[in-house]
C-alpha cells in the first residue's frame, strides 16, 4: 500500500477557511428564516417577560421575510390572540419591540374600566399580565393615545375596529386620524384640503386596505408603550412569535461588576416557554 500523502499547511488553512465559511452561512439561513435572538430591554412584559431576558423568536412560523425585498416565506401560521409577537416598532422600524397580540384583523375592541373585550367578550388577563398605575376614569384623555382627540385612555379605550386586508375604509375628517398612518405605510399620500380627505391626489371617500393588521399591548398594562399609543401593527413589521428564555440576568448590575453580575442570573427562567 501506498503512504498517504501529508496535508501542507496550506491545504490545512483552506479547508479550515472552507469549513467556516459553510458554518457562517448555515448560521446566518438560521438566524434569517428561523430562529433569531431577542433580548428584553424593559418591563413593558413583566411579569411575563423580565428584562434582563434573552429569548428565541420563532421567525419562520409566521413565514419569514427575505432580505432586501418586501417577500416572504410561505407561514405555517396565522398570528392569533394571545401571540407574544417580535416585531418592527412602527415609529421607528430600526428599534424591534415585543407585545402581545390582543386583537387581530377584522376585530372590534374595546377596554372598559381596564377589563379588554374583543367582539363583545370579556377577554382574561394573561397569567402574569399585571395593572400597578392608577385607574384612569372614562372620558379623560390621555395626550398621546391613539388616534388623536378620541377621548380615550389606557383603561377606557375604543371601540375600535382593527383592519383587514381588503376591507373597504370610509374616509372622512372624523376618520382619518384613525387610518392616516394606515394608508401611508401601504405607500399612499393622504390628506384633507376643504373638508374633503385627498387620496394621491385625487378626492377620495373609500380606501381598500392592502393587508393585515393587528393590536398588541403589553402585559404590564400601565408600562407599555403599546397599540394604545401608536396605533395598528402592520403584517409587514411582524418578525417573528417568542419562543423560548435561554438566558436571563438582572440588567441593572453591569458587566463591569462580574461577581455580582454571574450571582444575579435567573437561573429558573432558563428553558422557560414564553406563553
Amino acid at each position: 500500500m501506498g503512504k498517504e500523502k501529508r496535508k501542507t499547511g496550506k491545504q490545512h488553512s483552506r479547508e479550515w477557511f472552507e469549513a467556516l465559511l459553510v458554518a457562517l452561512f448555515f448560521a446566518t439561513l438560521i438566524r434569517v428564516f428561523i430562529v433569531e435572538s431577542y433580548h428584553i430591554p424593559t418591563s413593558s412584559m413583566e411579569r411575563t417577560l423580565l428584562a434582563g431576558d434573552f429569548l428565541f423568536v420563532n421567525k419562520y412560523v409566521y413565514g419569514a421575510k427575505v432580505p432586501f425585498t418586501d417577500a416572504r416565506l410561505p407561514r405555517l401560521d396565522s398570528v392569533e390572540r394571545g401571540d407574544i409577537v417580535v416585531f418592527k416598532f412602527p415609529k421607528d422600524r430600526s428599534l424591534n419591540y415585543i407585545k402581545r397580540c390582543v386583537a387581530v384583523s377584522g376585530d372590534s375592541l374595546e377596554i372598559r374600566n381596564r377589563s379588554l373585550f374583543v367582539n363583545g367578550r370579556e377577554q382574561e388577563l394573561p397569567e402574569h399580565a399585571l395593572h400597578l398605575g392608577v385607574k384612569l376614569p372614562e372620558g379623560m384623555e390621555e395626550p398621546r393615545i391613539f388616534p388623536v382627540n378620541s377621548g380615550f385612555n389606557k383603561d377606557n379605550y375604543g371601540p375600535l375596529y382593527i383592519p383587514r386586508k381588503g376591507d373597504v375604509l370610509e374616509l372622512s375628517p372624523s376618520t382619518l386620524p384613525v387610518y392616516r398612518e394606515l394608508i401611508a405605510g401601504e405607500g399612499h399620500t393622504v390628506g384633507e384640503a376643504g373638508g374633503r380627505i385627498v387620496l394621491d391626489g385625487k378626492p377620495a371617500e373609500t380606501y381598500t386596505v392592502g393587508e393585515n393588521y393587528y393590536f398588541v399591548m403589553g402585559d404590564n398594562r400601565d408600562n407599555s408603550l403599546d397599540s394604545r399609543y401608536w396605533g395598528f401593527l402592520s403584517e409587514r413589521d411582524i418578525i417573528g412569535q417568542a419562543l423560548v428564555v435561554y438566558w436571563s440576568w438582572s440588567p441593572a448590575i453591569p458587566l463591569g461588576d462580574p461577581l455580582k453580575k454571574l450571582a444575579s442570573i435567573r437561573w429558573g427562567r432558563t428553558g422557560l416557554m414564553v406563553h
